[in-house]
């Protein structure tokens, strides 16, 4: 995919972090359209496609919490970043749960928004592709997201956070919020489990 031209949404009051941005997706090779305001940018979706979108988590009017809930959150078709600083960790948390795919801590690297962007964007496609490889056919199977049946076959399978973060193309943290929310569905108390769930209560294997 490395040769592709993406096209890439940025919605941030801040024009200097928009000015980097766009910076660095030009430089890739990449279109780029950047918002100031989540109304903004919420006018030009109901036109036009993206297939990444970075979302600043403080606006004002919208924040990027109202934003994500608008463009339906996990139903949304392209994975969302969330823009954030050191304080805003919880509300990105919030962000995760709602339907964002992850986000991005400010400072960021251009490599790494880069890097991250494509591996997200690819796992992306491959998702839809093939849907997820577990058998998902347990009591409560229906409540995951199409994100946390991705996690939850990861942590199935004896992946670490941190390896599963590598898979999915997201943080071992964003990792950690989506066990949580799935042990928290699926009544879990503990990794072994939700094992046992997969495994023993329907799945078969996978």
């Amino acid at each position: 995919m490395s040769d592709e031209t993406l096209e890439i949404a940025v919605v941030d009051d801040d024009p200097a972090v928009r000015d980097s941005l766009v910076t660095i997706f030009d430089l890739e090779g990449w279109r780029v359209r950047s918002f100031a305001d989540g109304d903004a940018f919420l006018a030009d979706a109901k036109r036009t496609k993206v297939d990444c979108l970075l979302l600043d988590v403080h606006m004002p009017g919208r924040s990027g919490l109202e934003v994500l809930e608008a463009l339906g959150g996990h139903s949304y078709g392209a994975p969302i970043f969330i823009i954030s600083g050191q304080g805003d960790i919880p509300m990105a948390v919030n962000a995760i749960k709602a339907g964002a795919h992850d986000f991005l801590e400010k400072p960021f690297e251009a490599e790494e928004v880069i890097g991250r962007v494509r591996e997200a964007v690819a796992k992306r496609r491959k998702s839809a592709q093939a849907g997820s490889k577990l058998g998902i056919r347990f009591s409560g199977a229906e409540l995951l997201t199409p994100r946390e049946r991705d996690v939850l076959e990861q942590i199935a399978h004896g992946a670490s956070n941190k390896e599963a973060g590598r898979e999915l193309g997201i943080s071992p943290r964003t990792i950690e919020v989506h066990r949580a929310r799935i042990m928290e569905k699926l009544g879990a108390r503990n990794t072994a489990d939700l094992v046992r769930i997969v495994f023993t209560d329907g799945a078969g294997g996978a």
